[in-house]
C-alpha cells in the first residue's frame, strides 16, 4: 500500500498543472505517470525533479537509448521494481531489443556479482587505473 495519494491534473495548483503540461509536452503523452503524481505533493521537489531529469536525459554525447538503459541497470541495481517498468518502457520506446535487454541484464548481473567479489576481498585498486 503506498504511504501517500497522487495528486491528479484537476487537483493541481496551478504551479503543478505547470510541471505537468511542460511533461505532457516534452514526452507527447496524454498524461503525467505516477510518479510524477506523487512527487506533486511537494511541487518544489516535483520542479527540481523534472527540471534535473529533463537536463540529465536530454541528448547529448549519450543518445537517448543509452541513457534509458543505463538508467534500466541502475534501476535494476536499486532494486526499484517502479523504474525498472518505466524505464524498460522507454527503453523500448527509444528502440531497445529484446537482445539488447538481454545484455543489459546480463551486464549488470555481471557488475553486480564482481562489484560485490572485489569489494568482499578489498582487493586494492591496480596502479595502472590511476
Amino acid at each position: 500500500m503506498a504511504a501517500a495519494t497522487m495528486i491528479e491534473y484537476d487537483e493541481a495548483s496551478p504551479a503543478v498543472r505547470a510541471v505537468f503540461d511542460d511533461i505532457k509536452a516534452s514526452r507527447n503523452v496524454l498524461d503525467v505517470n505516477n510518479f510524477w503524481k506523487y512527487l506533486a505533493r511537494d511541487p518544489a521537489l516535483l520542479q527540481r525533479t523534472w527540471e534535473s531529469v529533463k537536463q540529465v536525459m536530454a541528448p547529448g554525447a549519450l543518445d537517448p537509448l543509452t541513457k534509458e538503459m543505463i538508467y534500466l541497470a541502475v534501476s535494476v541495481t536499486n532494486g526499484c521494481a517502479y523504474c525498472i517498468a518505466s524505464h524498460t518502457a522507454a527503453a523500448r520506446k527509444a528502440g531497445m531489443t529484446e537482445e539488447m535487454f538481454g545484455e543489459v541484464m546480463a551486464v549488470t548481473g555481471m557488475a553486480n556479482e564482481t562489484n560485490r567479489l572485489a569489494n568482499g576481498y578489498r582487493v586494492p585498486i591496480d596502479p595502472m587505473f590511476d
